[in-house]
């Protein structure tokens, strides 16, 4: 390895941030060919000796593996380090609502091929994109990602992504899967893929002696909680004021304000999230999209609260489903959330699933491991 990008790594390395890691050593060659491919294409066309065209040998490196890999970590520091400018670094989901916001404009012109269109405006805006946390969890994505991807590689932007997944499980059983095949076989064909699955899960290091459940509501808890978000998600403390939002498709039009959301990692309020209509299929596609979870103000739950209570009865099970680790604020411990009540027998149930949540082999699970 040789280049910035993996000076940057083994400085991690060793100041003792990071283990040795042979995944991670393999994901570093990778990043530093892609970028050492990269100057003298780039002088030539700042100085207009061949325009954009088709480039198959260097399109950009596609990591995958399980939480806590590293994935990220790399990511960033191929933005930081990769002299490719303009650069965008984003989370896959913000990515794809700007680009359904582009086409309707698009489609209401009535000039040409909408996709093609807004595939053309972002190739001018910027040449090197990095994605945290690629996935596609509804068709409307699913329809359009092959036919957007290789015309922006084919305009030339190029791509460092992030997935849970290698790109064959990408949308897996999804409705008109067969739609999205193409795009499956663009990533193989002009990505390097990566796989990340080494010894060391950092993101579970970073929870060792971390409080998942604390009471009461109130300002030690929330600097607690707040504490764990920043130690998960490395963001600077001092911008905290500027940690990402995000507007989470729930699919069929619906969208979920997320006030901080940032490399898998969501916080969510309890009156959010229990407050307001909800069912099943919306806290499914959070337990999808999100790793982690932090849920504050859950208060006692009394027996007018039986919708609430049954919601989070809800919530709760399709976070514990998907092995979603979850950090919260609340005003009792699980089994004093709901002393009386409709449904509260079936909340029992509940409890003991909030009480395995705070185990250590339950915050060993991978994301999405079901069994």
């Amino acid at each position: 390895m040789s280049g910035p990008l993996a000076a940057a790594y083994r400085a991690l390395v060793a100041a003792g941030e990071l283990k040795p890691d042979a995944d991670q050593a393999r994901a570093v060659d990778a990043l530093e060919r892609f970028a050492a491919a990269r100057p003298q294409r780039l002088l030539d066309r700042l100085f207009g000796r061949f325009p954009r065209r088709r480039d198959d040998s260097c399109a950009g490196v596609y990591l995958w593996g399980g939480v806590g890999r590293g994935k990220s970590m790399l990511m960033d520091l191929a933005f930081a380090n990769i002299a490719i400018t303009p650069k965008r670094r984003t989370h896959f989901a913000p990515f794809m609502l700007d680009v359904h916001q582009r086409l309707r404009a698009a489609r209401a012109t009535e000039e040409g091929d909408p996709v093609i269109a807004v595939a053309k405006q972002l190739a001018d805006e910027v040449r090197f994109l990095c994605f945290d946390e690629m996935m596609v969890t509804n068709s409307a994505d699913a329809m359009i990602m092959s036919r957007l991807f290789t015309a922006l590689l084919d305009e030339g932007v190029k791509l460092v992504t992030t997935s849970n997944r290698p790109p064959a499980d990408l949308y897996k059983d999804g409705l008109n899967r067969e739609l999205f095949v193409p795009f499956i076989a663009l990533l193989q064909a002009r990505l390097e893929v990566v796989p990340l699955n080494g010894p060391t899960d950092y993101r579970l290091d970073r929870l060792q002696g971390v409080e998942t459940w604390h009471v009461p509501n109130g300002p030690a808890a929330s600097a607690a909680l707040s504490n764990a978000f920043f130690r998960l998600t490395d963001y600077p403390v001092e911008d905290r004021a500027n940690v990402p939002i995000e507007d989470l498709d729930l699919g069929g039009g619906r969208a979920l304000h997320v006030p901080k959301s940032l490399k898998g990692v969501a916080v969510f309020s309890f009156k959010r999230l229990c407050g307001e209509p909800r069912g099943a299929a919306d806290y499914l596609a959070i337990a999808h999209h999100f790793h982690t979870v932090f849920i504050v103000g859950i208060p006692v739950m009394t027996a007018e609260m039986r919708n609430e209570a049954a919601r989070f009865v809800t919530l709760i099970d399709q976070l514990y489903e998907q092995k979603v680790k979850l950090l919260a604020a609340a005003n009792a411990e699980p089994a004093g959330l709901y002393p009386a009540g409709d449904g509260k027998f079936e909340f029992q149930r509940t409890v003991s699933r909030l009480e395995e949540m705070q185990s250590a082999d339950y915050l060993a699970e991978g994301h999405g491991q079901t069994g």
